[in-house]
């Protein structure tokens, strides 16, 4: 190995005994000599193990009197990463278990279920960078195959007839009894809302053609994983679905050539694929294909009460594991200017600048309930921006730049007029003689 590295012995033994650092240059060598993607390096330990999720964990106040360093959590995260990872979801469990109900875990004697399946999912596909070769390759090759100019649902509804003898029907909500779309496989009969929007049609349909269509693909995909329960893995089945449906809607080659000749204009990719807001920005984060990749972005979900329903990030962004969004990023101005969309440039307490758009989206199901509105937040390194239809007209090295943190708890700006929160294990420096902009100045 050494000599394929062009390395002596020694230090490479120094290397694998953490006495060195591994450098850029022998990461090069490592994927160059082995054939391999240097994102596996990242994406082995997963995301629960890295500095930024453990000091969250460590910000919680039962750990305030240790006084834990960033030092200390830098050493754990990078020398003893699956015990970093045990720590992790030691800790997501006693989150579960402070919400869930007193007698949830009591009597199934199994602490593990504490980690709920949307945690351990949502972990699980943040840890391999939210793209999946196998499904990819699989529904680039129906997506192109089926592309009509005219019609995106139309080609998938007589693939569903005519490869699966599966009629596809548009039923009442009181028929479906609240559910948006059903599939009864004794009369091979898919049933969606009437009250689902026309996109979110097409997309019904495409779901239930890669379950059929991809059902060895992802059944092997969900047993290499070894979920952990069977609430997991049916959300993993019914995940792994759901990306290869955006994936046969945009297939990969022809969605990433239009992004790249509409600048990544949302709204036109809208138009051209028959998708909307959500499913287009759903696929920018999973534009990850070796020596063909997209874009990094990363995408945030939330709805007015600021509850996060999605996450995913192509690059590492600072996102908080256990609490909402900083109230300085701009997403959450998206409410009060519904439609449109807010550019923001953001700066993130480690000095890495990105580029921010948020707008407004409708729920997938039609309602008369007020407060129907979502918005979706996207991001990317500003050393990408000027890529970006979005970014037309603006000036990137000098607009304005908003300081912004994950959550307060771990957040260490000092001067901030929104911090709900002081800082674990920094005390206080009120007084009553002096008031500051921040409500709970801290001891930096």
């Amino acid at each position: 190995m050494a000599a394929e590295l062009g390395i002596s012995p020694s230090y490479l033994n120094h290397l694998e005994r953490n006495q060195r650092p591994v450098t850029a240059g022998i990461l090069l060598k490592l994927a160059e000599a082995f054939e391999i993607d240097i994102r596996q390096f990242a994406a082995e330990s997963g995301d629960q193990g890295s500095a930024e999720q453990l000091a969250e964990v460590f910000a919680d106040p039962m750990f305030s009197d240790l006084q834990i360093g960033r030092q200390e959590i830098l050493d754990l995260s990078d020398n003893s990463p699956s015990i970093a990872e045990g720590v992790s979801r030691l800790y997501t469990a006693l989150r579960e278990r402070r919400l869930a109900p007193a007698e949830i875990g009591d009597s199934e004697g199994n602490e593990r279920a504490l980690i709920t399946p949307e945690t351990w999912v949502r972990d699980f596909i943040g840890a391999r960078f939210n793209h999946f070769p196998d499904l990819e390759e699989g529904a680039e090759t129906l997506g192109g195959a089926l592309g009509d100019p005219l019609s995106v649902a139309e080609p998938l509804r007589r693939r569903l007839k005519e490869a699966y003898g599966v009629e596809v029907r548009v039923a009442s909500p009181e028929e479906l009894e609240g559910a948006s779309q059903v599939y009864d496989p004794q009369r091979r009969l898919l049933l969606l809302s009437s009250l689902l929007r026309p996109e979110n049609k097409t997309f019904g349909i495409a779901y239930q053609l890669s379950l059929l269509e991809f059902h060895p693909i992802i059944a092997r995909l969900v047993d290499q994983a070894r979920p952990p329960d069977a609430g997991s893995r049916h959300l993993l089945h019914m995940s792994f679905a759901n990306y290869a449906a955006g994936a046969i809607m945009m297939p990969y080659g022809k969605f990433l050539a239009a992004c790249e000749q509409y600048r990544w204009s949302i709204d036109r990719l809208c138009a051209e694929f028959g998708a909307n807001v959500e499913q287009v920005s759903h696929r920018f984060t999973t534009l990850g294909r070796q020596g063909a990749r997209g874009i990094p972005f990363f995408m945030l979900r939330i709805d007015p009460a600021g509850n996060v329903s999605k996450r995913y990030a192509g690059e590492r962004f600072p996102f908080s594991r256990f609490g909402g969004t900083c109230p300085r990023w701009n997403l959450h101005a998206a409410f009060q200017a519904a439609g449109q969309a807010v550019t923001q440039l953001i700066e993130t307490p480690d000095g890495h600048r990105y580029f921010t758009v948020a707008r407004t989206i409708e729920r997938p199901i039609k309602t008369e309930l007020s407060g129907g509105l979502l918005a979706i937040g996207l991001g990317c390194s500003i050393e990408h921006a000027h890529k970006l239809h979005c970014a037309t007209g603006i000036d990137l090295e000098k607009a304005p730049v908003t300081p912004v943190g994950p959550a307060c708890s771990i957040c260490p700006r000092l001067d901030c007029a929104y911090r709900a929160t002081p800082p674990a294990g920094r005390p206080l420096a009120v007084h009553e003689h002096r008031k500051t902009i921040s409500p709970f100045p801290f001891v930096s």
